[in-house]
């Protein structure tokens, strides 16, 4: 696939009812799904679970990224095949999560986000490696006072620096600010929370000159606190989520692709679906996600390689809902 410039990434990579398959866990994190299932986290067990789903029936047509962890960019796949070839052969591009983590503000429970340092360097190599597009994700909390202006305009700030410089080698950046579901907090606070980090991102992004039609968003969907007992119906969700972005988000960005949080896989479909059903938006949306994609693949694969078709049914079957969703087409008895 050859591309001109970054807004043709872009636009490839929103196309109609297609999402990211999000395999970019960090090797601690990785650890403790593959603890879940009892297995053992080795580059090798790493490779194998990763190689299953890139080869999975379910990647064509439904995939138009995969976001990839630094180690998983360079492996190769057991016949030798470097797995962004894989990932290739599917119609897929490879991306790569650029960001090193967050670290905390004044010591506070508030985090920042690092990475820039070494990030020209590492972008200029992950360019030469064959990835199209990166990501970086901030995180903020909803608690009493959280999160402030002062944590949010700080991790806006990095994403708008993070995003020039990846533009400036030719890829493009997924800006991904996440306000987390953890809490009792309401689906008013999540709004409040993400209209403020909405608007300070683009506020930001504007003033690094930014290029906005070759820049995918990456944001929350409005959701009360996952401890909340007023949580809303799949139409409430989304129709605070799509006041929030047509409030927030300029017209020209090409699409958002929604992460899914810790939904539920079906919850993370049903909301997709019930947004892209409500319509009267100028962006695509499309899907994010990780666990609500790889969860019940992962439960069928146990570390084993003699479950390895089963796994890659249950990723299809997750990928091909999605991209449903993604046309505003899925209904609940398409699911098993």
């Amino acid at each position: 696939m050859n591309f001109t410039n970054i807004e043709e990434i872009a636009n490839y990579l929103v196309a109609d009812g297609k999402g990211f398959l999000a395999a970019d866990e960090s090797t601690p994190t990785i650890g403790k799904r593959f603890d879940a299932i009892n297995t053992e986290s080795t580059e090798n067990s790493r490779r194998d679970y990763r190689e299953l789903l890139f080869r999975a029936s379910g990647m064509n047509e439904n995939i138009s990224g995969v976001i990839l962890f630094d180690e998983t960019l360079r492996q190769s796949a057991a016949d030798g095949t470097f797995l962004k070839e894989v990932i290739s052969k599917t119609g897929a591009l490879p991306g790569i999560k650029v960001d090193k983590g967050v670290s905390p503000i004044n010591d506070s429970e508030e985090v920042l986000t690092g990475g820039l340092d070494g990030l020209e360097k590492r972008c200029s190599e992950y360019e030469d490696l064959g990835a199209k597009f990166t990501k970086w994700r901030a995180v903020m909390k909803i608690s009493n006072d959280m999160p402030s202006q002062e944590c949010i305009d700080a991790n806006m700030q990095a994403l708008a620096n993070y995003a020039r410089i990846v533009q400036d080698h030719n890829m493009v950046p997924i800006v991904e600010p996440e306000v987390l579901m953890d809490g009792e907090h309401s689906a008013e606070s999540c709004y409040d929370a993400t209209s403020k980090c909405l608007n300070s991102l683009f506020s930001n992004l504007s003033a690094n000159e930014v290029n906005i039609k070759g820049t995918i968003l990456k944001p929350n969907m409005i959701l009360a606190g996952q401890d909340s007992p007023a949580q809303l119906s799949h139409s409430e969700v989304a129709d605070l989520t799509m006041k929030c972005l047509l409030e927030n988000v300029p017209p020209e960005l090409p699409g958002i692709a929604f992460l899914s949080g810790g939904q539920s896989d079906i919850d993370a479909t049903a909301n997709l679906d019930a947004l892209n059903k409500k319509g009267g938006n100028p962006w695509k949306l499309t899907f994010s996600y990780g666990r609500a994609l790889q969860q019940a693949a992962l439960k069928a694969w146990l570390g084993s390689n003699e479950n390895t078709l089963a796994a890659q049914e249950a990723f299809s079957h997750r990928a091909e809902m999605n991209k449903l969703a993604a046309l505003g087409k899925w209904t609940r008895d398409l699911e098993r």
